[in-house]
C-alpha cells in the first residue's frame, strides 16, 4: 500500500470519528429545558413547584427553571416584570391557575413557541386558568368551566368517546377525594407505553364534567367517576394531548395538593412518572424514561417519600 496515500485517509477517518463522537456526547449530555410557571393557584404552588422541580431533576433528563407571575390582583406595572423567555426552554410545565398572563405580548410569544414546536404540560388546576384566552383553551381542550362554556368529552362503558354540546349535562366539578383506578386508553403511545393497563392512583380529586373546545383530543388515560363518590357515572379523561401546529400540549388533571404533607396526590409514583414522560415527549417526541419498578399496581398505590 502507498503509505503517503494511506496517511491522509487515516487522518480523515479520525476526524470523522471524532466529530461523530462529539455529536453522540453532546446528544447524551444535553438536557431537556423545562420552564415551570407558577405564581397564582388555588393550590399550594409554593410547595409543589420545588417538589416537581426536584423530582424532574432527579431523573437526570431535565434542566428546570421557574418563572413566577405577580400575585393575584397584581396591576399592569407588576405584570411588566413577567417576561418568560420561551425560546430558552423546550417545554413549559404549567403549575399556574389564574387570569391570563399579561401583557398580551407574553401570550403571543407563548403561542408562537407552541406552534413552532414547543411543548406544554398542564398539571391539575392549570387547566382551570386563562379564562377567555382562546389559544390556551384550544390547546388544552377541556378546562374547569361551566356547562355553557364549551363541549364535554367523556368515554362510555364501551370505551367509545362521547361528546356533549354546550348547555347539556354537568359542568366541571369533583366529588370527595379518594383512591381511584386510572385506565390507560392508548397503551402504545410513548407516554403510556409499558405502564400497567390499570393502576391505583393515591387519594386525589377526580375531575369530571370538564368543558372547552374539546377538539383534536387524544385521550391517553381515564378514570371512572363513580356516582357514589358524587361523580358522573362515566369514564372521565385524566390525561390527554392535543397537537398545536408543530407543538404538543399535554394535560394531566391528577395532582391536587393543598398541603404537600397531608395531600399525597403529587407524591404518587404514577402521577410523577406521567409528568416526567409527558415533559420528555412534549419536548422531543420520544420517551426514554423507564416505568419504575415501584409503579402502582391495579390494587396498590405507591408514593415517593
Amino acid at each position: 500500500m502507498n503509505h503517503k496515500c494511506f496517511l491522509p485517509l487515516l487522518l480523515a477517518c479520525a476526524v470523522l470519528i471524532g466529530v461523530a463522537g462529539l455529536g453522540i456526547s453532546k446528544s447524551t449530555n444535553s438536557k431537556i429545558r423545562v420552564l415551570i410557571i407558577d405564581g397564582q393557584n388555588n393550590h399550594n404552588w409554593k410547595d409543589t413547584t420545588p417538589f416537581l422541580k426536584e423530582q424532574l431533576e432527579k431523573s437526570g433528563k431535565f434542566e428546570v427553571s421557574v418563572a413566577t407571575t405577580p400575585p393575584r390582583g397584581g396591576n399592569a406595572q407588576a405584570w411588566e416584570g413577567f417576561k418568560p423567555d420561551f425560546t430558552a426552554c423546550d417545554v413549559v410545565l404549567s403549575n399556574y391557575n389564574g387570569p391570563q398572563w399579561q401583557p398580551e405580548s407574553v401570550r403571543e410569544s407563548f403561542e408562537k413557541f407552541l406552534a413552532g414546536g414547543g411543548g406544554l404540560v398542564n398539571v391539575h388546576a392549570a387547566n382551570n386558568a386563562h379564562n377567555g384566552w382562546k389559544g390556551f383553551e384550544k390547546a388544552t381542550g377541556l378546562l374547569w368551566r361551566g356547562n355553557k362554556d364549551g363541549a364535554r368529552v367523556y368515554l362510555n362503558e364501551l370505551g367509545k368517546v362521547m361528546r356533549m354540546e354546550v348547555g347539556d349535562g354537568p359542568g366541571a366539578g369533583h366529588g370527595p377525594q379518594h383512591e381511584y383506578v386510572v385506565k390507560v386508553r392508548q397503551p402504545e403511545h410513548p407516554i403510556t407505553k409499558g405502564i400497567p393497563a390499570e393502576w391505583l392512583h393515591t387519594r386525589d380529586e377526580l375531575y369530571h364534567g370538564q368543558r372547552g373546545p374539546g377538539e383534536d383530543m387524544r385521550i391517553l388515560a381515564t378514570a371512572f367517576s363513580a356516582k357514589e363518590k358524587r361523580g358522573t357515572g362515566v369514564h372521565e379523561p385524566m390525561l390527554w394531548w392535543i397537537p398545536v401546529g408543530k407543538g404538543k400540549a399535554v394535560t394531566n388533571v391528577l395532582g391536587h395538593v393543598g398541603n404537600l404533607q397531608k395531600d399525597p396526590a403529587m407524591k404518587c409514583v404514577g402521577f410523577l412518572t406521567l409528568v416526567a414522560r409527558s415533559c420528555e415527549w412534549a419536548a422531543t417526541g420520544k420517551v426514554t424514561i423507564p416505568v419504575p419498578d415501584n409503579f402502582p399496581t391495579a390494587d396498590k398505590t405507591s408514593q415517593v417519600d
